[in-house]
């Protein structure tokens, strides 16, 4: 039994009734984009994720949740922790997580850009991605024109929905940082990017970056999985461009919001799960409950919020956030933790 699946069956009927009234009504489901069962090694969930990059280790005064998904993550231990850790950095974690408390653990982590969260640190009942105001309305196109700059998972799976909902997605990447989906898991990258057009402009050239500005004010619809920071080394400025393009959906996927002091905090679909409380208790001790699960709750949160920025003529930047989602997803599937 899917955990989340009433989360993901509430949000599947509203994208079907959203991409209905664009003419081309959406079976999630039929996608096949909601797990990654099949095409990726996958474990029982426990105190370690399934894909095994996550972990859930005990602090001093509850529990936290680490994510080393990445190389740079790995690296970045010995600097979290204020010392050598050996070639196995998860006994020095555990080690050092007993007498320190989880407020200071995770403070030390996000300055580093480590992905970890306290279990359960995030409450929140709206499932839906809230809708910011940045920009002017404007005419809805018939056609929308989607630029999606994110990878992995939730992004992806967004513009997967508006692609399937009839949009024109193009989907930019840096030739420098390719969608590691590519390579690690092809066919559920096929799956989530099918549909779509690619171009590859390097970010880091001044060429590449104008020609980035200038395909993102010709879109109607820009999906993103970087922080505010990210995208402000790269010139962008969401505000600006927002003014400068009447109608422009903004959707902004990150680990705690486009906004507030979790706004640059780096988050995957796992530590974010456990940030919201998406796990399971034995014994009281906290297990993660499947691979990722906060990813395609946000995924689908965000295509709905995507299409209801359409309809309401755009204008607007859809909010969405994996911790937020995943601590709603677990109140409504009835699973409540506190760090």
């Amino acid at each position: 039994m899917n955990p989340i699946g009433p989360a993901l069956a509430q949000l599947g009927a509203e994208i079907g009734r959203l991409t209905a009234a664009f003419g081309r009504r959406v079976d999630v489901g039929a996608m096949r984009i909601s797990d990654r069962a099949g095409v990726l090694p996958l474990a029982e969930p426990g105190r370690v994720s399934p894909n095994g990059a996550a972990r859930l280790i005990e602090a001093a005064d509850g529990w936290i949740a680490a994510n080393l998904a990445r190389e740079e993550d790995q690296e970045l231990v010995p600097a979290w922790l204020g010392g050598d850790v050996g070639a196995e950095p998860w006994p020095a974690i555990a080690e050092a997580a007993r007498t320190r408390p989880w407020r200071g653990m995770i403070a030390d982590a996000a300055l580093l850009g480590i992905p970890a969260a306290g279990v359960g640190e995030v409450v929140c009942e709206r499932l839906h991605a809230p809708l910011i105001r940045l920009g002017p309305a404007a005419a809805r196109p018939a056609t929308p024109r989607v630029v999606d700059l994110s990878a992995l998972w939730a992004g992806p799976m967004c513009g997967a929905i508006l692609a399937a909902a009839g949009c024109a997605v193009t989907k930019i990447e840096s030739p420098r940082r390719p969608d590691p989906t590519r390579q690690s898991t092809p066919e559920f990258f096929q799956r989530l990017n099918g549909r779509k057009a690619e171009l590859a402009f390097d970010f880091t050239t001044r060429e590449g970056r104008g020609r980035l500005r200038e395909t993102i004010l010709a879109a109607d619809v820009v999906i993103t999985g970087a922080r505010p920071r990210g995208l402000a080394s790269l010139g962008l400025a969401v505000e600006t461009l927002m003014a400068e393009k009447p109608g422009l959906v903004w959707v902004a996927i990150t680990g705690y919001g486009w906004t507030g002091p979790g706004a640059n905090r780096v988050a995957f679909g796992d530590d974010a799960a456990a940030a919201g409380g998406l796990v399971g208790w034995e014994g009281g001790a906290p297990r993660f409950l499947g691979d990722a699960l906060a990813d395609p709750v946000t995924g689908l949160a965000a295509a709905a919020g995507a299409l209801q920025a359409l309809e309401a003529g755009g204008g607007l930047l859809v909010d969405a956030a994996l911790a937020r989602s995943a601590a709603a997803a677990g109140a409504l599937c009835g699973l409540r933790a506190s760090a």
